[in-house]
């Protein structure tokens, strides 16, 4: 029994050896295991409690004690935001977010600060990193239960270092607040943390492409696990194409959740669109999503919101 403990031992220091040369930082354990790990030692096979504890050969895999928190039913406040928890999810493997480790604030704050810090000095795209006056990372409570994710920054957010900060953000703030929530309370970010290229243009945006896209993603994936929303709003066809790889149309897809990491998923117009397109048909169509995104938070309807943007 003895020798079948060390294998087992050997085979699972082994696994946690490749999961760290692959990058991974954190895996995921059910309350109960991290329960059991912390109030009880593991003692090799064939040997009683009085016996002399055998130390193990390699440093001891400690977890944090997990914290259990309640799902929120009220409206989304920075005061009333839930502690939340972390996974980073493998090639391949559905995310356990079930059984997600909890981290403290204070190691939420100290992981948040690292991945932005990585992400501020990041050149993989050495074309994008060239041409960028600064990464646009994201913004607003690491404990957000809502979380808008839009496509890339443009020449303001750019300039400015923060998503959503020329008209089309002012418009999405507008959104934010009349869903009665502050843009503070939620988290903005964007597939691509730089603004595309654009040679030879004198101004303008271009789409990113797939490449930059999958590239960059991993950034957006680090925050939203981090974070873990209640909820994601995708701005924008192109958004939903970097986060779920359809090109069905936004037309089509907008209105309707989807599933991403686990986690509700609402396609909507990007408010770019409802710049160009005035009409109240369309800007009632991006608040029936609103109002949708609401109900899934467990928000309060008003009268009075139900009945915007329609005709009197």
């Amino acid at each position: 029994m003895a020798a079948g403990y060390d294998e087992l031992l050997e085979a699972t220091i082994q696994h946690l050896e490749e999961l760290k040369g692959r990058g991974v930082r954190f895996v995921s354990a059910s309350p109960d295991t991290l329960s059991a790990l912390a109030t009880s030692k593991v003692q090799k096979p064939g040997f009683s409690a009085q016996k002399q504890e055998i130390k193990p050969q390699r440093p001891e895999v400690k977890f944090p004690k997990p914290e259990v928190t309640k799902a929120a039913t009220k409206p989304i406040t920075a005061a009333s935001a839930v502690p939340q928890s972390l996974v980073l999810e493998l090639p391949g493997e559905k995310m356990a977010r079930s059984t997600a480790l909890a981290l403290t604030p204070e190691a939420k704050a100290a992981a948040f600060a690292d991945l932005r810090q990585r992400a501020m000095a990041c050149v993989k795209c050495s074309h994008l990193a060239s041409t960028r006056q600064n990464v646009v990372f994201g913004v607003g409570h690491i404990n957000a239960q809502l979380m808008f994710v839009g496509e890339a920054p443009g020449a303001d957010e750019d300039i400015q270092g923060e998503p959503f900060v020329g008209k089309a953000g002012q418009l999405l703030t507008k959104i934010i607040e009349t869903m009665g929530l502050r843009r503070e309370s939620v988290y903005i970010a964007n597939i691509l943390k730089c603004r595309p290229d654009t040679p030879g243009q004198a101004s303008g945006n271009r789409k990113p492409t797939p490449e930059e896209m999958q590239t960059c993603i991993p950034y957006l994936h680090e925050q939203i696990d981090l974070i873990k929303p209640q909820a994601l709003v995708a701005l924008g066809g192109t958004a939903v194409e970097g986060l779920m790889g359809k090109t069905v149309g936004i037309m089509k897809l907008r209105g309707n959740w989807q599933t991403y990491r686990g986690i509700p998923l609402m396609p909507t117009y990007h408010p770019a669109y409802l710049l160009r397109n005035q009409a109240l048909i369309e800007k009632r169509r991006v608040w029936e999503d609103m109002m949708l995104v609401m109900e899934k938070l467990g928000m309060p309807i008003s009268d009075k919101q139900r009945k915007f943007f329609t005709r009197p």
